[in-house]
């Protein structure tokens, strides 16, 4: 076999996230891998040179809340316009969402989005598998199917989404119980979605009968008890069943000082919140209605501040974006009725941004922030040190930012196909704007453009 003469691409003059902290140093790829991490001038030669012009390198990140849609609603993304905007967002690998027509819950619909969705994949992704009561019997196939890990909801299927909700909820707490003994036999995590439907179905009756439906309603029918109560029950089953739990979105201190309790007692659980809950308050669901609507809704200013605590203790795990797209129409019939609007909305391209502006205000550490949106969720979903760091022998992902030059959020320039209903943000000023992104050593990203050829270069991570 003839010797290689030079390697793929060397990336210099850049400032690298090595070992928590930064160095001036560049690095050698080949093979979609890092082969050496060396000041300038002991780095091999290369075919191709990348000169980073003294920005910050960082591990490319892991966004591990993500919804598609595809198969099934294309019209809202798929997963080109979605991958294209996590390459923009400096997203090298999704965790993709199982809510849509079906819901992946058995091997052979696992394998159909996999088909579906590599040929046009711009970055690295993984799938959830999808667990519901009305499908107990598929749960231990699907979890030798090569999925991330299980997603389930705790409500029954949403009115005129049934098709998207099938075999993904346990509506009572009996079939709830039941579900996370079946999961927990996979030794896989259970991702869920922690609201108390039956508190939240009660209140939304009472709001739309004496006609309060008004954007603040969304919020005041989502209090913070639901979220709490349902946390607390599930730590009970968790800890009774032996299930790993990850709380995802979660929105208020109360339960994140439950769960915090509970890291400490020994169980394996895991937190996750995402940018809106940081950034945003219920003052932004009054001002933009359907466009903020999420689940769990938006919380107070003092809500919202309390939750840094738990980014700067260690207690929040990872942030997510829980990207949300529908389309404008969609949204559109909440305009006066804010319950006839769907929940969710667009996040991929902003987290990092969002994170880094935070970082460059005083917030959170540069080397928590990488925790929280790169580190910690490669390791919880047992992808590192494949991905979510920059060392020798991972694969060449990477986010190149500026640190120092503003941009202004424009949602008419994002790559979501949902980006009309992108609007939260809007004329905010941030900093941390991907310049390059590059998956397993190809730039896929770069100068706000996506680069040619890159469709289909993302591949599935089998775990």
């Amino acid at each position: 076999m003839a010797k290689k003469l030079n390697i793929d691409l060397v990336i210099k003059n850049v400032k690298a996230f090595i070992n928590s902290s930064f160095q001036n140093v560049g690095v050698a790829i080949d093979d979609g891998k890092i082969v050496a991490i060396a000041e300038e001038n002991c780095l091999p030669e290369a075919r191709e040179v990348v000169d980073g012009k003294g920005k910050y390198l960082l591990p490319g990140t892991m966004d591990p809340h993500v919804h598609l849609r595809d198969p099934g609603h294309p019209e809202r993304e798929t997963f080109e316009t979605g991958t294209k905007a996590a390459a923009a967002g400096g997203v090298t690998t999704i965790l993709e969402m199982p809510i849509s027509v079906p819901p992946p819950y058995s091997p052979e619909l696992v394998e159909r989005r996999i088909r579906l969705a590599e040929p046009q994949a711009v970055v690295d992704f993984a799938l959830f598998g999808a667990a519901g009561a009305d499908k107990l019997e598929y749960i231990e196939s699907c979890a030798k199917s090569g999925i991330i890990a299980f997603k389930t909801f705790f409500h029954e299927a949403q009115e005129g989404r049934e098709e998207e909700f099938e075999g993904l909820t346990m509506e009572n707490t009996g079939l709830q119980f039941k579900g996370l003994k079946e999961v927990s036999k996979t030794n896989k995590l259970l991702a869920i979605h922690c609201e108390n439907n039956d508190m939240i179905q009660t209140f939304i009756k009472e709001f739309r009968e004496k006609g309060q439906v008004d954007n603040e309603a969304h919020a005041l029918s989502r209090p913070p008890i639901s979220e709490i109560e349902t946390v607390s029950k599930l730590l009970l089953f968790a800890k009774e069943t032996g299930a790993k739990i990850d709380f995802v979105h979660i929105s208020t201190p109360e339960s994140m000082e439950l769960i915090k309790k509970a890291k400490k007692e020994g169980q394996e659980v895991y937190l996750e919140t995402c940018p809106h809950y940081l950034f945003l308050t219920i003052e932004d669901l009054r001002k933009y209605g359907p466009n903020a609507k999420c689940n769990p809704p938006l919380r107070t200013r003092e809500i919202r501040d309390k939750l840094w605590d738990y980014i700067n203790d260690g207690t929040i795990d990872f942030i997510g974006s829980d990207h949300g797209p529908f389309t404008k129409a969609e949204k559109e019939k909440g305009l006066d009725n804010i319950f006839n609007a769907p929940a969710g909305f667009p996040g991929l391209e902003l987290r990092l941004p969002l994170v880094l502006t935070a970082v460059k205000k005083g917030n959170l550490s540069f080397k928590r922030a990488i925790e929280l949106i790169s580190t910690n969720p490669a390791k919880i979903f047992g992808l590192y040190p494949k991905k979510g760091i920059i060392r020798v022998g991972s694969d060449a992902d990477f986010v190149l930012v500026d640190m120092e030059k503003e941009f202004v959020v424009d949602n008419t320039t994002m790559f979501t196909k949902a980006h009309d209903i992108a609007t939260v943000y809007n004329n905010w000023k941030l900093i941390g704007k991907p310049l390059t992104t590059m998956v397993r050593g190809k730039v896929v990203f770069k100068n706000d453009q996506i680069m040619p050829d890159v469709v289909g270069w993302g591949k599935f991570i089998k775990v």
